[in-house]
């Protein structure tokens, strides 16, 4: 079994940030398990990158968030509990605790690519919240409507999916799903800018908090590494 490992982070502010990435994950799934990944870059200090699944219908989102570390040993590589790793965030000490190994979920093994990334644009989030909001209260007024007794799991992805699978209007490319993970997860806020990449069958909507990837058609090579970005 893998022991765990204790990383130093550059302040308590990544802490925060941290623990609250973790909180929003948990209201979805109190189970949910995330992939951590701890590297080194040439020159500077380490990176840990935090993937955790969002289940917003059939298709789901990756969230990404980063937290900067202060030096770091060895390159961390480890599928952990979500619940565990929140106990193990110290705000006081600077620090957080991975815990041990668990066997992860398919998904983890599926990350987007480290390289590769092309701009595709900057969205205003001006124009996209708008929108975010319009397919929010659809997907509340269709679900109400529809009798209980018919309101399965199943039926509430389809759905999602058939809302969320819609492009966004000030960038087609971009389907609504990525915003609506965004917004949920906590990374879009009032003002902060967007960016828009590709990478073969992935697309990674990027804000200062954090980013999320979304799958949008099989590629070779569509599923490897990690691109850790604040």
């Amino acid at each position: 079994m893998t022991t765990t490992a204790r990383l130093a982070l550059t302040d308590a502010g990544e802490a925060a940030d941290l623990a609250a990435f973790l909180l929003r994950l948990l209201r979805f799934d109190k189970a949910a398990a995330v992939r951590c990944q701890a590297v080194a870059p040439v020159e500077g200090n380490g990176v840990l990158a935090v993937f955790g699944r969002l289940p917003l219908g059939g298709s789901g989102a990756l969230a990404i968030r980063t937290a900067r570390l202060t030096g770091l040993g060895e390159p961390v590589d480890r599928t952990v509990s979500a619940g565990q790793l929140l106990d193990g965030v110290d705000g006081e000490a600077g620090t957080v605790t991975l815990p041990a190994q668990v066997t992860g979920p398919a998904w983890a093994g599926l990350l987007p690519p480290r390289t590769g990334w092309r701009p595709v644009g900057e969205p205003p989030v001006a124009e996209v919240y708008p929108e975010l909001m319009a397919g929010v209260r659809e997907f509340r007024e269709r679900s109400e409507a529809i009798p209980e007794h018919h309101r399965t799991r199943a039926v509430l992805d389809r759905l999602a999916d058939e809302i969320w699978s819609r492009p966004v209007s000030a960038l087609p490319d971009l389907p609504l799903r990525a915003v609506h993970a965004a917004y949920v997860i906590g990374f879009l806020k009032p003002g902060a800018p967007l960016t828009v990449h590709r990478a073969g069958g992935w697309l990674r909507l990027s804000a200062p908090a954090g980013s999320v990837a979304v799958r949008t058609a099989a590629a070779p090579g569509a599923g490897l590494g990690l691109s850790p970005v604040r």
